[in-house]
């Protein structure tokens, strides 16, 4: 499976995305330049985490009309794999592959911590290698993570379990005590209805590494290989 880790003007987590597909699993990895419109070779488009543009006007808002973000719709329509983390959980937002909006954080800080998060299915191919109610540990590090959508789109969202992510507590607990940025009903992660799309403002790429003391990161992808066939 050949991963395409898209570069901004401004993105900083895309070498830590490559280290992780490459490095860790070693899986075929290209750097796709923002300007690049040819991505036919590729099979997971991963949009990482950073500024793109530098988030001028808002996050996300100049990245949905790059080239290789036009490029990254059409992959999706395609029903091809589309990964976005954290600013890639926004461009996907803008660009109208994922419903809703990240807005600031409930309380204006930006936060940067590990944070747990209830798994809501085990059934997705970005989760299968999960079990349905499971806590795991992940970095969160963002400014503007608060998800929003308005009623209808939430309901829908809900409705067709969308949601693969919420913030919770320790103890699996999904309440407003363990809403870290004020998102929507503890949102952290939703995929479109067609689930070849997630976007999510935690890290998984940041607890992969057995080096960084945690991994419950790497079932992401190791669920999404295995649900192609590759491991």
């Amino acid at each position: 499976m050949k991963f395409g880790v898209v570069v901004f003007p401004g993105s900083n987590c895309d070498r830590d995305m490559a280290w992780v597909t490459q490095g860790l699993l070693g899986q075929e990895t290209r750097m796709v330049w923002h300007e690049e419109s040819d991505i036919a070779d590729i099979d997971v488009m991963v949009v990482p985490g950073g500024f793109s543009y530098g988030d001028y006007l808002r996050c996300g808002a100049i990245a949905q009309f790059s080239p290789v973000l036009q490029a990254t719709i059409e992959h999706a329509n395609q029903g091809k794999y589309v990964l976005g983390v954290c600013n890639g959980f926004q461009v996907l937002t803008e660009a109208g592959l994922l419903p809703g909006a990240l807005m600031r954080n409930r309380d204006l800080h930006f936060i940067c911590d590990r944070v747990p998060l209830k798994v809501e299915r085990a059934d997705s191919i970005w989760t299968n290698e999960y079990t349905k109610g499971q806590v795991i540990s992940v970095p969160v590090a963002h400014g503007e993570g608060c998800y929003y959508a308005d009623d209808d789109t939430l309901k829908s969202i809900e409705d067709n379990n969308q949601v693969l992510f919420r913030y919770c507590d320790a103890n699996g607990n999904v309440n407003a005590d363990a809403n870290i940025n004020g998102s929507l009903n503890n949102i952290a992660g939703i995929c479109n209805t067609k689930g070849n799309v997630l976007g999510m403002m935690p890290h998984p790429e940041r607890c992969a590494d057995a080096a960084l003391g945690n991994t419950d990161g790497v079932a992401l992808f190791k669920g999404l290989l295995a649900k192609a066939g590759v491991a």
